[in-house]
């Protein structure tokens, strides 16, 4: 049957299942086949949303973190859990192997393209935003974290026990914990510390059978998996056990920015070769965007920085091997490693610890972001045809996330996160906008697409290597063959390199049926085999 044949069928489909959703009868039958395999002591009706609920809009509002997945005409989910008990999860997966619905697991909705919350076939969100406990053990130096957790709520946790223990992680805390670990996880201290990935001990995940799995009872290979290959596609991982890292009691940021006038080009170029091999403790990022300056357009080039000790320390550091950014005194502030937390968030010297349990930290946008890494420093006058085609598209900001220190020590193959030894920086590449519209989003999306064209000869190739958690839906898009396993195989090469057989071969193993994917998840093996043999 051809694929035109197919769609009217499928889009009936879609229409049935959504119509029986709605239906007050179904709902009964849903929530009947929910209540039969969830714990009656933690009653799951109280907690599943349909769209009839009046609950059900801000439900889904609520972590949406891309507007561009907030219109009308976006895909709804028939139904929503907010599971507050393990057994929701288990009976979730039950009830929608039942009805034919795929399952999406939202933790905190940062996914770039929306795939935790959105999709083109009869779906139901299980949003994790209620599981959020933080159990913190100062005499193993560990944590029991829930997915649902922030990155805020964590690091407030561990504060509130210690001044010298610390998790390295990301630095915007509205960010929740099971995305962020599952898909490797990075932060201003990986450079001392490595990825959050690499400081995680044990999970508890529910599979495909609904059973309930620690690290000895999933086996080693499961927990490599979601150690950096995407929960999701495996099962949906309920809470991590992570040892903490000891960080002193005073350290040091600051921020400075320079203009191409002010000598940026000199700078970043510099920077290039200092920023992966200077000290381990310390961690610069550069943060490039085409902005006006007296009626001209320039780049202007923000560094920010935190150094694990002092500040005295940190200017001994950049006297020896930075010295060309021109750090004085005056421009370091010392203070505890909770509060450089809120200075890299952008929050006010003085701001109280307790914003970090705010899980909505700031008005949410269009946007569109994708990734890079680069191996080899860019010259001169790479830098500045760089800045010329930044200054001509003006939206596109860049981000540079130095690498080296223990990021380098790591072999590639010890979790699925492959990107460690040789890389310099990673490039992030951001555009956001506040306007409504399809032709306006198409029109900032060329932009960023663009801008990632151009920088093609300056990053790594073999593959052109791009982070998880940066999801991009533009990866394979365009590849000839057939559409699911050839894109698959491009952007499976992209996030993990050779990491992605093992991760085909884990998947096929504990979810043989392909009851958890999306649009870049895992794909099964015997469907590849069969796919490469036409």
């Amino acid at each position: 049957m051809s694929a035109s044949a197919i769609l009217p069928f499928v889009l009936s489909f879609v229409v049935q299942v959504l119509m029986a959703a709605s239906d007050p009868t179904q709902q009964d039958t849903i929530l009947q086949c929910l209540s039969l395999h969830s714990d009656p002591s933690h009653p799951i009706s109280a907690v599943t949303y349909f769209p009839n609920s009046s609950s059900y809009p801000h439900t889904l509002e609520c972590y949406i973190r891309n507007l561009r997945f907030s219109s009308s005409t976006t895909p709804k989910p028939s139904f929503i859990v907010a599971p507050t008990h393990v057994s929701h999860i288990q009976a979730s997966i039950i009830c929608c192997k039942s009805f034919g619905l795929e399952i999406r697991i939202r933790s905190g909705g940062h996914d770039y393209d929306g795939l935790s919350y959105v999709s083109e076939a009869p779906f139901v969100i299980l949003d994790m935003f209620m599981l959020r406990s933080v159990e913190v053990n100062l005499e193993d130096e560990t944590v029991w974290v829930d997915s649902g957790s922030t990155l805020g709520e964590l690091y407030h946790g561990i504060a509130e026990r210690s001044k010298i223990h610390a998790f390295p992680a990301g630095v915007c805390h509205s960010v929740a914990v099971g995305g962020h670990l599952s898909g490797g996880g990075y932060g201003n201290m990986m450079r001392m510390f490595g990825l959050s990935v690499d400081h995680v001990l044990d999970a508890i995940i529910v599979d495909a059978q609904g059973r309930v799995l620690d690290r000895n009872s999933m086996g080693e290979d499961l927990f490599w998996a979601i150690r950096g290959g995407g929960g999701a596609s495996f099962g949906v991982i309920v809470s991590w056990k992570i040892n903490l890292v000891p960080v002193p009691e005073v350290v040091t940021v600051f921020r400075i920015e320079k203009t191409l006038e002010q000598g940026a080009t000199d700078i970043v170029h510099q920077w290039q070769y200092v920023a992966d091999k200077i000290h381990d403790g310390l961690f610069i990022r550069v943060v490039l965007s085409a902005v006006k300056r007296k009626g001209r357009k320039t780049i202007r080039a923000k560094f920010n920085a935190l150094f694990l000790g002092n500040a005295q320390e940190l200017l001994d550091v950049m006297s020896k091997s930075f010295p060309e950014l021109g750090l004085v005194a005056e421009q370091c502030i010392e203070t505890s490693w909770i509060d450089s937390v809120l200075f890299w968030d952008n929050y006010p010297i003085g701001t109280s610890v307790d914003v970090l349990l705010q899980r909505h930290s700031t008005t949410e946008k269009f946007l569109k972001k994708k990734s890079d890494y680069v191996q080899q420093p860019i010259s001169k006058i790479g830098l500045e045809g760089i800045w010329e085609k930044m200054m001509e598209l003006e939206k596109p900001v860049l981000a540079l996330n130095p690498y080296g220190g223990k990021m380098g020590q790591i072999s590639e193959m010890e979790t699925p996160f492959p990107h460690r030894a040789g890389n310099i920086y990673k490039i992030q590449y951001s555009v956001t906008w506040k306007e409504k519209g399809e032709d306006v989003a198409d029109r900032y999306l060329d932009l960023i697409r663009r801008l990632y064209d151009y920088m093609t000869p300056y990053v790594s190739k073999a593959p052109r290597s791009s982070y998880l958690n940066y999801r991009d839906v533009d990866i394979g898009v365009n590849e000839p063959g057939n559409a699911s396993y050839a894109k698959a195989s491009v952007w499976g090469e992209k996030y993990f390199k050779t990491n992605f057989d093992r991760l085909v071969e884990i998947k096929t193993t504990v979810d043989p049926s392909n009851f958890f994917r999306y649009e870049q998840s895992i794909p099964l093996l015997e469907y590849a085999l069969r796919i490469m043999s036409e």
